[in-house]
């Protein structure tokens, strides 16, 4: 005679979970960059105001779409967006305010948050086993997610003002230099079978210096980087309605829904 907790455990073993991230589409990483864009102007924006009032809207937005996040039970897309956005603002404040407030070199912070995004990696990957976005469907799990996003925004900010203002590139060539640089990964997974997980990590860093450097180009005064100086305001004003726009769209047609996935308890 089978025992009833037998019968019930493959029912558990084999539950299927709903992600808490998108699919990773062409619109993806339409409004990665556009986030990473509007937090910059953001950021800028708000500091030049109050570097207080700038760290208390990143860390009070932050802190409140995390929460909705943390709670939902699937991927949402303005949850989702709305906390990807609110991670751009405090990550640029983050990387910002220790170079502006503490003088610390662009070069050091840039190795820095290398350095924990590496170890944001290498503790998820010993931890759960996967780093791939297929597997964010457990609290564990996504709070590993969140942790190497806000990571890769703080490491790009870095990295963004590092070409543009220590090497003085400017604000377009860097973002050019960065166009290029996140075709690598694409490139090295569709034709010579580059890990996914690899590429997926290596571009989303990279989509934090290229929105950010486009933004500042089009935002600061041609004094600064050779920009073309609509203001932080205006683009800041003008990303968040496209953003919103896109996100409405997605939510409407629920575009980038993973399925269920099978995972072993």
């Amino acid at each position: 005679m089978t025992d009833a907790r037998t019968q019930a455990e493959p029912t558990r073993r084999s539950s299927a979970l709903l992600a808490k991230v998108p699919e990773v589409t062409a619109v993806f990483w339409v409004v990665k960059v556009l986030t990473t864009g509007m937090g910059e102007a953001a950021s800028d924006w708000l500091a030049a105001h109050s570097i207080a009032l700038a760290a208390g809207v990143g860390a009070v937005g932050l802190g409140v779409t995390l929460w909705y996040q943390l709670r939902a039970d699937r991927y949402r897309p303005a949850t989702y967006w709305a906390t990807v956005a609110m991670v751009a603002v405090f990550g640029t404040m983050a990387a910002d305010a220790i170079h502006v407030v503490l003088g610390v070199p662009y070069p050091v912070t840039s190795a820095a948050y290398a350095i924990a995004v590496a170890a944001c990696l290498v503790v998820w990957r010993r931890s759960e086993g996967t780093l791939s976005i297929h597997s964010i469907t457990t609290r564990r799990r996504e709070l590993f997610y969140w942790a190497t996003v806000l990571a890769t925004f703080a490491l790009g900010t870095a990295a963004g003002d590092l070409t543009a203002m220590t090497l003085k590139l400017g604000y377009l060539e860097s973002g050019l230099i960065f166009l290029a640089a996140i075709l690598i990964p694409w490139a090295a997974w569709r034709w010579w079978r580059l890990n996914e997980v690899v590429a997926f990590w290596a571009a989303y860093v990279l989509t934090r210096p290229l929105g950010a450097s486009f933004a500042d180009w089009v935002a600061k005064p041609a004094s600064r980087g050779a920009g073309l100086g609509v203001g932080d305001g205006p683009v800041t004003l003008t990303l968040v309605v496209v953003i919103l726009a896109i996100v409405v769209w997605i939510a409407r047609t629920d575009h980038g829904i993973q399925q269920p996935r099978q995972i072993a308890r």
